[in-house]
């Protein structure tokens, strides 16, 4: 039997953390696992090398990679090595220095891309280093901006809508988004994970920061017409509660977001925490108004903190993805 080729989109720990419970998904199903990454990251270590010396933002490709590590103990070292971050000088008692902040598996993914002249030949080489049991690929070749109509951006005027350009800053604004775009406007998608959409099995969105992370996939043309046109059934993991910059949007509204932007777009299911669904009537509609049937399951951390748990979410995905094996 082949494996359920699955193709996991976002970015940040909202992708990591799918990417891990797909990992848990592994005893028990066959799984061809495929991330493909938003590159639109701004802050930090990310930005800071996308600034100085061009190219793609390295941390959610890190942190996708690191999430499909292997588990032999050298790998599982060298992934740790990948999250290993410089002291910043105030935690070494000494002067500013060009590393502090920086994460070693982003100088280490800049500096296979400049070797290798190809971001994504470069991700499967830090994949085969990693022992990756899948493959971590960019939505496009080229970095992206984000940028966003912002209406109440600036608190003293709360009924102004502005522009708010830049992926950190759309994360963490304080009012509402209104629209989002991409700069360029049409950036080219990645040629491979354009393949891996049309002979995926299932496409799979969130849960992750919905403006930053999972909508920007739907803005790239050519990924999105892959996604409309692949044969494969979709699932949408929905969040466990609003981020910063998706305050005041409901459940619900998260779904009608993905209908807004991509119009062509049906969905197969809808998962959602059992216990992070205040109103399962208005989900269940949101998820039928997309043609999905909503799966409710108990998928987050029991301390109490708005984190999805691994194993809880593999165990709810190995039925699903499992389905029509």
């Amino acid at each position: 039997m082949t494996p359920t080729r699955v193709v996991a989109f976002g970015g940040g720990h909202g992708l990591s953390a799918s990417l891990r419970a797909l990992r848990h998904c592994v005893p028990g199903l066959d799984l061809d696992i495929t991330a493909v990454v938003t590159v639109g990251d701004d802050g930090g270590s990310s930005g800071r090398l996308r600034a100085e010396r061009g190219g793609l933002p390295p941390g959610d490709l890190r942190q996708a990679l690191v999430a499909l590590a292997g588990d032999h103990p050298a790998t599982r070292r060298s992934a740790a090595l990948f999250q290993h971050r410089f002291a910043v000088a105030a935690e070494r008692g000494g002067g500013a220095d060009s590393l502090a902040g920086h994460a070693v598996g982003n100088l280490l993914l800049h500096g296979l891309t400049e070797l290798l002249g190809d971001p994504v030949v470069a991700l499967d080489h830090a994949g085969a280093m990693l022992g990756a049991v899948g493959r971590v690929l960019p939505m496009s070749r080229q970095p992206v901006g984000i940028e966003a109509r912002v209406r109440g951006a600036d608190p003293d005027r709360p009924d102004e809508v502005r522009t708010v350009r830049g992926q950190h800053q759309v994360a963490v604004t304080s009012g509402t988004v209104e629209s989002l775009r991409l700069t360029p406007a049409a950036p080219a998608a990645c040629a491979e994970a354009v393949t891996a959409v049309g002979a995926a099995d299932w496409l799979i969105f969130g849960p992750g920061s919905w403006y930053t992370s999972v909508l920007p996939h739907l803005l790239v043309p050519g990924l999105a017409d892959a996604i409309v046109s692949s044969p494969a059934r979709r699932l949408v993991t929905l969040n466990l509660v609003a981020e910063k910059e998706t305050l005041g949007l409901s459940l619900p509204d998260h779904l009608d977001t993905l209908r807004r932007y991509l119009p062509e777009l049906k969905v197969d299911m809808v998962l959602a925490d059992s216990k992070a669904v205040a109103d399962p009537v208005a989900v269940e509609r949101a998820a039928e108004s997309l043609g999905a049937r909503l799966v409710l399951a108990p998928v987050a951390v029991t301390d109490g903190t708005p984190r999805h748990d691994p194993a809880a979410l593999g165990a709810a995905l190995v039925p699903v993805l499992g389905a029509d094996r």
